[in-house]
């Protein structure tokens, strides 16, 4: 190769990766009109390959905790993982580009990706990058088995309240979408943070299965809004009901009433919009 043809730019330098998802950088603020040397703290994002039985299935730009939960949650959200039982064990592994999760999974797992085996490069953003055909954008879901037990407005906003304090990562960075499993009586159980909201819930429903938690018996609460595939993914999940921050999208609310899920939207403390199984949530004073 000619030195004309050569890459005009360096390779880029490994970047570093912080032990606790986020690391320290020196930065310049200006405030106020004054100039001062500080640190400030970013969370890390980082490229994921989900390897199974030694195929590379996607790559996702993700936060690098909780990986172990991410590999469950992202197999059985995406319909690879017909069952828990079907994933073997799971090995988390530093690369020079990365990190490296090299599932072990049965032969009918196995089976099935290689039948439904697409590139995923950086689902943080759309949802469907790689997707290959206009039928792969919403196969079919299994069914939600309903639950009936009313969600109280006064539940929902004690999860609210807890939240916060448990952003650990969100609190330093200012960086992360959480995820958190929420009791009927409003207490926060489980919370997983990422840089990808969708990588968060898949977090969050690997936790939950690791932790024989059943999905009807409390709700979902997101840090962001309400995409058709966070609806997609917890009604695979069997989550019966979500509750997010922001707004959802029109195709989320279709899904959702299609499936049975409750969704609500711009949830503020005890105020709500309810765009799904509006019932579920309880009796609210009309004004």
């Amino acid at each position: 190769m000619s030195d004309s043809d050569a890459c005009p730019f360096p390779p880029p330098a490994a970047i570093p990766v912080g032990e606790d998802g986020a690391q320290r950088v020196d930065v310049r603020v200006r405030r106020h009109g004054t100039v001062t040397e500080g640190e400030d703290w970013l969370s890390d994002e980082v490229p994921v390959a989900l390897i199974f039985n030694g195929i590379s299935h996607a790559v996702m730009l993700a936060t690098p905790l909780d990986l172990e939960d991410f590999a469950l949650g992202f197999g059985l959200t995406e319909g690879l993982l017909a069952r828990p039982e079907e994933l073997y064990g799971v090995d988390v592994l530093p690369d020079p580009a990365g990190m490296r999760v090299e599932l072990e999974v049965s032969s009918a797992c196995f089976a099935r990706l290689k039948d439904r085996r697409r590139s995923m490069t950086g689902r943080t953003g759309c949802g469907l990058c790689g997707t290959e055909s206009l039928e792969q954008v919403e196969p079919p879901m299994p069914p939600l088995a309903r639950a009936t037990t009313p969600l109280s407005p006064a539940a929902i906003a004690q999860a609210l309240r807890e939240m916060p304090a448990r952003q650990q990562l969100q609190q330093r960075t200012g960086a992360t979408h959480a995820a958190a499993w929420c009791g009927l009586d409003g207490g926060v159980r489980l919370v997983r943070e990422d840089v990808g909201r969708h990588n968060a819930l898949d977090k969050l429903v690997g936790a939950m299965v690791a932790a024989r938690i059943d999905p009807r018996d409390g709700f979902c609460c997101i840090t962001s809004r309400a995409s058709v595939e966070m609806v997609r993914k917890a009604v695979t999940a069997g989550i019966t009901a979500l509750v997010a921050v922001s707004a959802p999208t029109a195709r989320a609310v279709h899904t959702a009433r299609a499936a049975g899920l409750a969704l609500a939207g711009f949830a503020r403390r005890d105020e709500l919009v309810l765009y799904a199984d509006a019932d579920r949530f309880g009796p609210l004073a009309a004004h």
